[in-house]
């Protein structure tokens, strides 16, 4: 046993597979977060035995690869292609902060600084990968522990940032020790360690469930359509719209004041001018009149089409036969005596909804080889419309937006008393997939104290409370809805005060500190040889 575990302690491709594997096993529905400690620790082994930047995030690379393929395997399910590129890219940027974090491991300073920095690089790395046109935030470290809410409840605090900078800068010290055996690392290794759970159990213990005064009836639509057939499996649109609202009226009653139907719900297309579609102008009546009806908000999601004028054309718009228009993955909201409103998509799946970077790929494709006009999928929502619900408002979360807690943050911000999301997990089948997108939405519950609404056209949809508690889970492939006594909140966390101050303390950090080791080793190069003097 013992000349197995020197071979892997000593063997870069036994450390890879071995941390690969272990990480891979770390997210939901895998109920073993705590193998990221293990992980990420024969990270920094592999770090320490390689000779260069270059030789570490070789070695590196195949771990990478095998996490990023057991967890997020259901991509290929979707689109083979699509899910194998994503697999590949993904693992390759992940290798951009080991090298940086093999350059402060050669630094000779103190092991506290190295170990600080080392997990400044990768929380910066995360950080920016949120920035991004190939934006991709479902392997950020902290997500693994989404289903342990009552052990993070400090990331209402530092966002789920805090969770990747407690593993990492745990496991660099711990390296670290490992090395130097210093007294003073077991001791900053302990605090490190058992602070962040204590943090939580003290938030837990003196905050308790904040009392809302108001409190909303809202009713959550699962339809359970299948999206690999036109309508839903339906014989046209309007028998999926009927189906909608058959479930809608089992479970509403005369006090229902929202009514949530997923992503993709209404299945034919929504326009914005009337006169390019009879169904969908009969739709938005229809829906229109039922929110004055029940005296109820509707929020359904569904593909939308913006037209527009010469004069306010975006950058990169499809051509049309009469004007130019962009297809947006969109909320729509249906509110008593008021007209529809949209709320476009803003953080989209990189190659499956929108082509990365198209503006910069137009605009270098000086032979115009490709019609990125029309290839460039949906259109990039900007704008922070929620929708109002009585005396409060919610945002409409779309799918992907669920895991941006930076873009949340605007809407808790500018008073959102819950936060709503719609989406649908259909696309990547009884897969680990659905699993982890809804105990992602957890975490956002912690970190902005608000309770969260969730429709899923397949499933899971439900009721997450403010300290990550789930109070309604709907089994997944099922056809159902239910009603639900939502709590209005207004207060403001730190982190709804203070967004991701964390990670960007921590990348300043990082830079500022290679700029100085820069500097430093390029003014000892510019240094004259003392000269010797004989006497």
């Amino acid at each position: 046993m013992k000349r197995t575990v020197d071979y892997i302690w000593n063997t870069k491709w036994a450390l890879a597979l071995t941390a690969g594997i272990l990480l891979g096993l770390s997210y939901p529905p895998i109920p073993l977060p705590f193998l990221e400690f293990p992980a990420f620790f024969l990270i920094f082994r592999i770090i320490n035995l390689s000779t260069s930047a270059r030789e570490a995030a070789y070695w590196t690379y195949p771990a990478f690869i095998i996490w990023n393929l057991i967890v997020t395997y259901w991509l290929m399910l979707a689109t083979l292609a699509g899910g194998i590129a994503a697999i590949i890219a993904n693992s390759a940027v992940m290798t951009v902060p080991v090298m940086f974090q093999y350059y402060f491991q050669k630094k000779k300073t103190y092991p506290w600084l190295i170990a600080l920095l080392q997990a400044g690089s990768w929380l910066g790395y995360e950080y920016l990968h949120h920035q991004w046109d190939l934006a991709w935030p479902w392997l950020t470290v902290g997500n693994a522990w989404a289903n342990t809410p009552q052990l993070v409840r400090y990331v209402s605090v530092t966002g789920y940032w805090g969770i990747s900078f407690w593993v990492l800068f745990s496991c660099a010290l711990a390296y670290q020790l490992y090395k130097n055996q210093h007294t003073s690392l077991q001791v900053v290794l302990g605090i490190i360690l058992f602070l962040f759970p204590l943090w939580s159990l003290e938030i837990t213990f003196f905050s308790g469930h904040q009392k809302s005064q108001e409190k909303q009836e809202v009713v959550v639509v699962q339809p359970n359509f299948d999206s690999y057939q036109t309508n839903g499996g339906y014989d046209n649109s309007q028998e999926a719209t009927d189906h909608l609202l058959h479930l809608t009226g089992s479970v509403r009653t005369k006090n229902t004041q929202l009514v949530v139907w997923p992503e993709n719900a209404i299945q034919n297309n929504m326009f914005n001018q009337d006169t390019y579609s009879d169904v969908a102008t009969d739709t938005k009546k229809m829906l229109e009149a039922k929110a004055r009806k029940w005296d109820a908000t509707i929020i359904a999601g569904a593909t939308y089409f913006q037209f527009y004028n010469k004069k306010n054309e975006p950058e990169l718009p499809y051509p049309g036969r009469r004007r130019s228009y962009l297809p947006f993955n969109a909320a729509l909201g249906f509110i008593p005596g008021k007209p529809m409103q949209v709320y476009r998509k803003h953080n989209l799946v990189p190659i499956v909804e929108r082509v990365p970077f198209v503006y910069f790929l137009n605009d270098i494709d000086i032979f115009g080889w490709v019609n990125w006009n029309s290839d460039q999928g949906y259109g990039r929502g900007e704008k922070t419309n929620q929708f109002a619900v009585g005396n409060t408002q919610t945002p409409a979360l779309v799918c992907y937006d669920s895991v941006f807690p930076g873009w949340i943050r605007n809407f808790v911000q500018k008073g959102a008393g819950y936060l709503t999301i719609i989406t649908n997990d259909g696309w990547w089948g009884k897969s680990s997939g659905y699993e982890q997108h809804f105990a992602y939405a957890r975490l956002r519950a912690l970190e902005f104290d608000r309770w969260v609404v969730r429709s899923a056209n397949n499933g899971i949809s439900g009721i997450i409370a403010p300290d990550g508690s789930i109070q309604v889970e709907t089994g997944y492939w099922k056809t159902t809805a239910f009603r639900y006594q939502v709590p209005v909140i207004q207060t403001q966390t730190f982190y709804a005060q203070f967004g991701d101050w964390l990670p960007i303390l921590l990348l300043i950090l990082t830079l500022g500190s290679l700029g100085y080791f820069v500097i430093k080793i390029n003014f000892a190069v510019d240094q004259p040889n003392p000269v010797e003097t004989k006497i």
